[in-house]
């Protein structure tokens, strides 16, 4: 009996609405993102503070919106820099801007993915190198390491 009054409360309440405005608490949890990050997301001016009603700050509901735009521009590569423009740009007025940003965040991309490429190719050789050398041999793979790091420092 009692298992069923507490499933019914907790139906109950994912099925309700979130009300009109929330405490950070539930705002966060709502957007699915720790307390921490809201904050950090204030202070980097990418959310607004909202005033103090009786030392309480109540967010509006479309923060979570706002919160989730973040999420997903910063899991596309977008800096924090980048976002907050596109959040000012987010009624898309000016598309140019909106594709220029977005065009750089591409170029950076294919960058990484060229030096990535590049990282993958050296160490299949590497592999390939310590797989063929006899044990007895200096390993290639820390040869290799230990040349940059001596090349790096002469450098």
């Amino acid at each position: 009996m009692l298992r069923k009054a507490a499933e019914d409360t907790s139906t109950a309440l994912q099925s309700r609405p979130i009300a009109a405005s929330m405490t950070i608490g539930r705002l966060a949890r709502a957007a699915e993102v720790g307390v921490e990050t809201v904050r950090y997301y204030q202070r980097r001016h990418l959310l607004a503070v909202p005033h103090s009603a009786g030392g309480v700050r109540r967010y509006p509901t479309t923060v979570i919106d706002r919160i989730r735009f973040i999420k997903r521009s910063q899991n596309l590569g977008f800096t924090l820099e980048e976002i907050r423009e596109l959040l000012r740009l987010e009624h898309g007025g000016n598309r140019a801007a909106i594709r220029k940003i977005a065009g750089a965040r591409r170029a950076n991309i294919r960058d990484k993915i060229v030096a990535l490429e590049h990282m993958e190719r050296v160490l299949a050789e590497l592999l390939i190198a310590c797989e063929h050398t006899a044990t007895a041999a200096r390993c290639p793979i820390i040869a290799a390491l230990n040349k940059d790091q001596r090349a790096a420092a002469d450098g």
